[in-house]
């Protein structure tokens, strides 16, 4: 396992630690430094902030890079898996985190968590649990020894997917919450985040593979973006930690109680896709990938629309960045379970 491993970079395999520290920063700085977030804080433009908004950018340009979009064209020839992850990211997996951020946020932690910041800390839950997985992917069906075109595919597709249901699925999930958002406001969230980086990224991936080559593209242009993403993931948390500082010094208990329900939604989706995949007989290359999309959250999808709509100091942003503290140990946890089950799937 130690050698399947080093296929995944420094950054990402450490990334709970990276997430840590930076909360560790952000807090001090919100607390000794305040005048950093209050600086920060006039540059905002409807709620979002505009240095946050840059990094941003540097988080998923970089991943939709990745996207090869000429694969959608064989998604006939083997849809069974693609099935499975459409099913289970947008049938499945949002309403059941729903359900089960409910039940611990309303009734198990009841006495611990207000009930205004149980509302909060719902939201968050659904954003994440409505953005499954479309960067990090790569790296888990790697270590798992996945079929990359296929995750491509599964990956391309879900993309597509976001851009029509992303929006509804929260509209629907957070009015059921009792949140009132205006259309306008999360529809611009999708466009900012997901619809103009990913046609970059497919113009950009055109332009220098017509103009270099593919293979040019992938072991040389790709490389160099490897840390940029998780570098402006780490920066803009130190940022959102630090308009969060009063409200992790005021209920640090909170960050564990609201890893519990992610936690145990992760595990939930991803053995819902993974025997799912068993029981239609496909290969462990093509199901590995498929549980993990499920499993792992585009969180900087969700990071982006929780400050977009609440705020960088709401408590719904804070949820969101618990979801990228839990992700990278759970998910490679997961891993382990899908290398050593691999003899249950068909070769």
């Amino acid at each position: 396992m130690e050698k399947k491993e080093s296929g995944i970079g420094f950054f990402e395999k450490y990334l709970t630690v990276w997430v840590i520290l930076c909360m560790v920063i952000g807090v001090l700085i919100g607390r000794y430094l305040s005048f950093i977030p209050e600086f920060l804080g006039r540059f905002e433009y409807y709620n979002v902030s505009l240095p946050i908004a840059v990094l941003i950018w540097l988080m998923i340009y970089p991943m939709m890079l990745k996207v090869d979009f000429q694969s959608v064209k064989n998604v006939g020839k083997t849809p069974k898996g693609l099935f499975v992850t459409w099913i289970c990211n947008w049938l499945i997996k949002p309403f059941t985190m729903f359900a089960i951020a409910s039940l611990f946020f309303y009734t198990v932690f009841k006495n611990l968590i207000p009930a205004e910041l149980a509302r909060d800390y719902l939201a968050g839950a659904v954003l994440l649990g409505a953005a499954p997985c479309t960067a990090m992917v790569f790296v888990w069906s790697h270590l798992t020894r996945g079929n990359p075109a296929y995750t491509v595919v599964q990956v391309a597709t879900n993309d597509l997917i976001i851009l029509v249901a992303f929006t509804p699925i929260v509209m629907f999930l957070l009015g059921i919450g009792g949140i009132t958002i205006p259309w306008s406001t999360l529809i611009l969230s999708v466009v900012l985040f997901v619809v103009i980086p990913l046609s970059g990224g497919a113009i950009t991936r055109n332009i220098i593979i017509k103009n270099k080559g593919e293979d040019y593209f992938t072991n040389t242009f790709i490389p160099k973006w490897n840390n940029v993403t998780i570098a402006g993931l780490l920066v803009t948390l130190i940022i959102i930690f630090s308009f969060q500082g009063y409200v992790i010094l005021e209920n640090p208990l909170h960050i564990v109680l609201i890893a519990v329900p992610l936690t145990l939604q992760t595990f939930l989706i991803f053995f819902i896709a993974y025997f799912a995949s068993r029981i239609l007989k496909l290969p462990h290359d093509i199901a590995a990938p498929a549980g993990m999309i499920g499993a792992s959250n585009f969180f900087e999808l969700a990071v982006a629309v929780a400050i977009a709509l609440f705020g960088t100091q709401s408590p719904v942003a804070l949820a969101t960045i618990v979801g990228v503290l839990v992700e990278v140990p759970v998910m490679l946890v997961l891993v382990r379970i899908a290398n050593n089950t691999k003899r249950w799937f068909v070769k």
